[in-house]
């Protein structure tokens, strides 16, 4: 992958490995080459400005500045704040961590589209991974989803799956309690049971 810094920016060895662990994890048990789309990999000291006309669903369009944390895109570069990666690697277990987040995006992205749904192995794991995801979703938008998911799930499913998959590595107690069968469907797609190696 290629590495580029913002400007004025310098990136190091510290910094690239934080990264790259962390995102090595969520495809410990998946193909090798499940970020086979992600080409650069853009460090930012701190929050970025994004700018210019965006959706915020449901036919609304904004040009309202947003404060970012990360942004992933399809094809293309995935953005990540280095404060927010070292506070995140420092504070483990809250089930926030903006490099889980932007590149479960990419795993999400791997079929073309950001839907909330990776590429599953059968019909079967497909049909409960609707079932479940789009369950806890409709809790999540209503607000009756429990503490261990944000609200921010509920933007769209595929905020939905970048933020369950933060917390299911992050902190993967609170959502095995909270959230048993989302729990095991994550499971069943990383192949990784991220509770077990805590207890």
């Amino acid at each position: 992958k290629r590495w580029e810094p913002s400007n004025g920016f310098e990136i190091t060895d510290e910094m690239r490995v934080m990264i790259a662990s962390q995102a090595a994890i969520l495809i410990l048990e998946l193909p090798d080459d499940s970020y086979r789309l992600v080409r650069t990999i853009l460090v930012h000291p701190t929050t970025v400005l994004l700018t210019g006309e965006r959706h915020l669903g449901g036919g609304i369009m904004t040009r309202e500045p947003m404060p970012i944390l990360g942004l992933a895109e399809h094809r293309g570069p995935v953005l990540i704040t280095w404060d927010t990666v070292r506070n995140d690697a420092r504070h483990p277990g809250t089930g926030h961590n903006v490099v889980f987040h932007e590149f479960a995006h990419q795993l999400d992205m791997l079929d073309g589209t950001v839907d909330g749904t990776p590429s599953l192995a059968t019909p079967e794991q497909f049909s409960r991974w609707v079932e479940v995801c789009t369950r806890v979703y409709d809790l999540v938008v209503v607000g009756a989803a429990g503490q261990s998911i944000s609200s921010y799930a509920g933007v769209n499913p595929g905020e939905f799956f970048a933020v369950a998959t933060e917390v299911f590595f992050d902190d993967p107690v609170s959502l095995r309690r909270e959230h048993g069968d989302l729990y095991e469907v994550l499971s069943d797609f990383y192949r990784q049971d991220p509770a077990s190696r805590l207890g």
